[in-house]
Parts: structure tokens; C-alpha cells; sequence
């Protein structure tokens, strides 16, 4: 897929995803400004500390939206949920008041969004067609995309990608997980049957870069196509690992643990990325076993 020259603005582009994105556009020979709230940055974009220039947008082609407070940061108390909706609801707001005031305008909008917008469907497939769950991750998800939706009023294409866990050898979720499983206390979560959606970082740029060279418009769920479980990842990464994976964390200590978070560990939802595999797009790594052999190759 080739791409004319791009100017892009990137909030949360210090993060996992978006450093991906930064790499993949700089090797691409486009221009990144990453919109940060680092005190020096030029300019300084804080929902939090409720600044977010107007004209920060002005002459950009594409916007990615990534920004948000981390979901599993901790117990879920109402401040908590508070600041996690207000990060992705009021901040893709800000971006959209941004993209109002923008001249020349951006023409495309990528804004974040997570599988957590289908709650528990245990073994029931779902798809960007399938309705959202009504509960708290799935209201958020609901809010936070309509707010990006509103950018469609100004004519500009908006893509919602409902992210799975992302695993690389770069942070994220693995690099929480090593620790445990190098010294052999890795194993399921709960009993292990609960779906959990991933996707390779390498197919996160994919589906991104699918996006900006298509005319993909709504959600687009970027999950592996290959359905796993936890026990499946678990036993898979203990492979790669030369690990044991015989110690399971109890359902009953996460609920104390984490109250209402905890259902994000201990369910899930079986998701499906029917968008990209009806629009063409080839993941680069389908399945468990081979995205955890590639991020450890040489271990």
C-alpha cells in the first residue's frame, strides 16, 4: 500500500501504540508532531489540566487519537471511573473542538477505542455489527466514539479502532506478565476459559496504516483472527518461556483485589475482525504461537 506524504498529529503518542505509529510513520518519510502535556512541548495538550489549543491541528492531514488514563491501573473507585471516561470522553471531545477550529482541516480522524465495548460474550462471536454491553467499559466505549463521531459534521472521515491487548516486546501487557512467568509463577486467570482478545503490535500498525490507505469509516476491531483464551495464552506463553504455567490466580482474590476492574481479567469478549479480513487486510500474525515466537525469538 503506498501513501502520498502525511502530517500527523499524534496525542498519546508516547505510549505504546502511538510510539509504533511514530516509527512506522518516520520510516514512511512523513512528518509526527506528538501533542503532549510535557511542560517544554510546543504545543502543550493536557485534558487534564484543561489545555488543548484550538489551532493545535491546523495543516495536519490525519489525527490519531490515543490518549486515555490506563483501565487496569487499579481499583475502580468512582473517582477512578471518573477520570478513566472523562481522559477518553472529554479528551476526544477537545480533539474535535480542535479539529473545528483547524484551517486547513485534517480529512481523516483516527481516534482509540477498545474491545471492551462488547463486555462478557463468553463463547458468542461479536463483530463491529454486534451491540455494546451495558456496563461500565461498555457505556465508556459508547461515549467515547460518539464523541469522535462528531468530527463527521465537519467532514472529516472518522475511524474507531476497538483495540485488543496489545502484546510487544517493547512494554505493555508483557512486560507486566515476564516477571511472573520467568520465575515460574505464571497461570491462569480464574479458570481460563474466558476469551481473550489480542493483537500483535506489528498488526496494530497494520490495521492503522490499512485505515489511513483505505476508506475504512466507523469501528474497526483490531484483534488477532484467531480466537485464544487465557489458559491458551498462558500455556503458550510458558512454552516460549520454558516456564511452568501450574498456578492459577483464584477469581476470589481479584474480586478483593479489584472489586469491579477485576472483570476485566476474569471475562471477556470473543471478537471478531470482520472489518479488516472483509476489507483484505493479511494479519502478519494470526495466531497465539506465532506472535509469541516472534517476540521471542532468540530467548
Amino acid at each position: 500500500m503506498s501513501f502520498k506524504t502525511q502530517r500527523v498529529a499524534i496525542t498519546g503518542g508516547t505510549g505504546l501504540v502511538g510510539r509504533a505509529l511514530v516509527r512506522a510513520h518516520e520510516d514512511l518519510g512523513h512528518t509526527c508532531q506528538v501533542l503532549t502535556r510535557a511542560p517544554s512541548a510546543s504545543p502543550r495538550w493536557s485534558v487534564r489540566d484543561g489545555v488543548h489549543p484550538r489551532e493545535a491541528l491546523s495543516g495536519f492531514d490525519t489525527v490519531v487519537h490515543l490518549a486515555g488514563e490506563n483501565v487496569a491501573g487499579g481499583r475502580w473507585t468512582p473517582a477512578r471511573k471518573a477520570e478513566i471516561r472523562d481522559s477518553r470522553v472529554l479528551g476526544t471531545q477537545r480533539v474535535v473542538e480542535a479539529l473545528r477550529a483547524a484551517s486547513p482541516r485534517p480529512r481523516l480522524l483516527v481516534c482509540a477505542s477498545a474491545t471492551g465495548f462488547y463486555g462478557d460474550t463468553r463463547d458468542r462471536e461479536v463483530d463491529e455489527s454486534s451491540p455494546p454491553a451495558d456496563d461500565f467499559l461498555g457505556r465508556t466505549c459508547v461515549e467515547w466514539e460518539g464523541a469522535a463521531a462528531e468530527a463527521r459534521a465537519l467532514g472529516v472521515r472518522v475511524v474507531s479502532l476497538r483495540l485488543g491487548v496489545v502484546i510487544s516486546d517493547n512494554g505493555g501487557a508483557l512486560a507486566k506478565m515476564h516477571p511472573f512467568f520467568k520465575a515460574g509463577l505464571g497461570g491462569t486467570i480464574g479458570h481460563g476459559r474466558q476469551p481473550f482478545p489480542w493483537v500483535h503490535i506489528d498488526d496494530v500498525v497494520g490495521a492503522y496504516l490499512w485505515a489511513l490507505g483505505s476508506e475504512l469509516d466507523g469501528p474497526v476491531n483490531v484483534v488477532a483472527p484467531t480466537p485464544t483464551t487465557n489458559a491458551e495464552f498462558t500455556r503458550s506463553l510458558g512454552r516460549v518461556l520454558r516456564r511452568p504455567t501450574f498456578l492459577p490466580v483464584p477469581a476470589l482474590a481479584l474480586r478483593v483485589a479489584f472489586g469491579e476492574m477485576s472483570t476485566t481479567l476474569l471475562t471477556g469478549p470473543r471478537v471478531v475482525p470482520r472489518v479488516l479480513l472483509d476489507a483484505g487486510y493479511e494479519f502478519k500474525y494470526p495466531d497465539i504461537d506465532g506472535a509469541l515466537d516472534a517476540l521471542h525469538e532468540g530467548e
